[in-house]
């Protein structure tokens, strides 16, 4: 794609694609560091221990469900005018 033949808001759609790409990158960095240090305490083998892999599933959808409860009360926000907390 030639940037020249962009206009402004192919740009801007390209710009915010980019971005969004990179938090959920972060988010998927962040959510295995996490839940690797919280639920992984020994030293890893062929395969995680059945209580590995209960307390990897149950700490990605909990690290999961809180970040869309957050990025739904930050895009709320400006709708309300209301503060984080309400």
């Amino acid at each position: 794609m030639d940037p020249s033949a962009l206009n402004s808001a192919e740009l801007q759609n390209l710009i915010n694609q980019e971005k969004q790409r990179a938090m959920v990158n972060e988010m998927v960095a962040k959510l295995t560091s996490v839940c690797w240090d919280k639920c992984v305490t020994g030293t890893p083998g062929s395969k995680f221990s059945s209580s590995e892999v209960t307390c990897l599933n149950n700490c990605a959808r909990r690290y999961l469900d809180m970040s869309m409860m957050i990025m739904n009360r930050l895009q709320s926000m400006p709708s309300q005018g209301q503060g984080f907390l309400g």
